[in-house]
């Protein structure tokens, strides 16, 4: 898939500059729609009567719909029916299956009882279809269809309603995603997501171990983002939830509030934006990954670095060099320290990576400093006098892909004024 970005053919976007791709697609790529469903023939039947109503080439719409585990099974003629067994709610491994078993070049998540108006496909994909690494969401409305029999007449008259407020507000905080950050993830809703295949891929799908109600595409977008997709909401791709809002769906708040408690405990383990982690709580995936480069190091100076480096709490330090085995010397038993590769895992979740070589030593609040330069403009912060580089995942995912370092911007600070310094070969650890 190939087209133009802004005049820029063949390159990736800066920052998050959408709105600098003001072509067509040159062509119309194959869509697969992907529904995970389970028990919802009514709501379905809504899904699959819009979408035979789309405005996108029909010949080049395949429907998959992933059903997770009802009874009776789905069994339907005029789509795709993959199946898995049930075994509780499990809408990221059904969207998983559904995709696996598509063939288009793009795929749209469209959740059985959400119901996209004529135009939503040819919106929703357009920015997908010239970016590769775009992901975008479109507007989700809240309506009872229960007594629609009409759905053409019923599009061309539809309700005056308003998105969900928190929605609403970040869109329109965010210009529709044009300005992002780390906390952007939280604006991504599968029920009306798109993103191609290759992307998606890519980022190896949603992670299956979400079960029950809510997370499993937040964090996809957070694993998106960091891999320097492109967030884009789509206004124009509209779909309507047969239903309320989640805050009106019981009325019952403590049995809301566990649910929301359950997506958050879920998500925290995953999902590095501090936000997700303020309660102090140590997880073997870091917001910070800092990898130490130990060669020329004695024990005592490669624990001055290491344990300065900590000094920004949510931090993992993987010690590499021929001298990494003087970890062992300090007898410590911290489960931030490790010796080798960054595992990948990691490296796909965390939000900046920080590479340290030499004796180098920094002040109580010297990293935090550096992790607050980053941002979707600035991807890379250098320091004079000493060797130390710090970056954002998501600058490195694009630059990746791209093979350019010159999609985000960096800048330079002076070490000495950031309190980042030299150590002695031998410190004085002795109180």
């Amino acid at each position: 898939m190939s087209g133009k970005a802004g005049g820029r053919s063949g390159h990736g976007l800066p920052g998050n500059r959408w709105d600098l791709v003001r072509d067509e697609p040159h062509r119309f790529p194959t869509v697969s729609v992907v529904i995970p469903y389970y028990e919802q023939p009514r709501q379905l039947e809504n899904v699959l009567t819009a979408l035979r109503m789309q405005t996108y080439p029909a010949d080049l719409i395949e429907i998959v719909v992933a059903d997770d585990g009802s009874t009776p099974a789905l069994v339907r003629a005029d789509v795709t029916v993959v199946r898995q067994e049930d075994k509780g709610f499990r809408a990221a491994a059904a969207r998983n299956l559904g995709a696996s078993a598509s063939t288009g070049e793009v795929l749209c998540f469209l959740d059985a009882d959400t119901v996209p108006e004529p135009g939503y496909i040819t919106a929703l994909t357009r920015l997908p279809s010239i970016v590769p690494d775009a992901l975008t969401v479109g507007r989700r409305l809240h309506a009872d269809l229960a007594e629609v029999a009409d759905l053409g007449r019923w599009f061309a008259d539809p309700p005056e309603v308003d998105e969900p407020g928190w929605l609403a507000d970040a869109y329109r905080g965010t210009a529709d995603l044009l300005t992002v950050d780390h906390t952007s993830y939280r604006w991504i809703i599968s029920a009306v997501m798109c993103c191609t295949r290759a992307l998606f891929d890519e980022l190896g799908g949603f992670d299956e171990s979400f079960v029950g109600y809510g997370g499993e595409d937040w964090e996809l977008a957070n694993r998106a983002f960091h891999a320097g997709a492109v967030f884009a909401r789509v206004p124009g791709a509209t779909a309507w939830h047969d239903g309320p809002d989640w805050a009106g769906r019981s009325p019952d708040d403590d049995e809301r509030r566990r649910a929301k408690n359950g997506e958050a405990l879920s998500l925290a383990r995953l999902v590095t934006d501090p936000a997700a982690r303020r309660h102090g709580l140590i997880f073997d995936i870091p917001d910070l990954v800092a990898v130490v480069d130990t060669d020329g190091h004695s024990s005592a100076s490669l624990l001055r670095t290491v344990s300065s480096v900590l000094s920004f709490a949510d931090c993992g330090v993987w010690l590499q060099g021929s001298a990494a085995d003087l970890a062992a010397t300090w007898g410590a038993a911290d489960s931030r320290i490790h010796v080798g590769a960054v595992p990948p895992r990691v490296l796909a979740r965390s939000r900046c990576r920080l590479h340290v070589s030499g004796r180098v030593f920094f002040e109580a609040d010297s990293v935090r400093t550096l992790v607050g330069l980053l941002s979707d403009d600035v991807g890379t912060v250098t320091v004079s006098g000493v060797d130390v580089t710090m970056r954002s995942s998501r600058s490195i995912g694009r630059a990746q892909r791209w093979r350019t370092d010159d999609l985000f911007g960096a800048v330079h600070v002076d070490g000495a004024e950031a309190g980042i310094v030299l150590s002695p070969r031998e410190p004085d650890l002795s109180w």
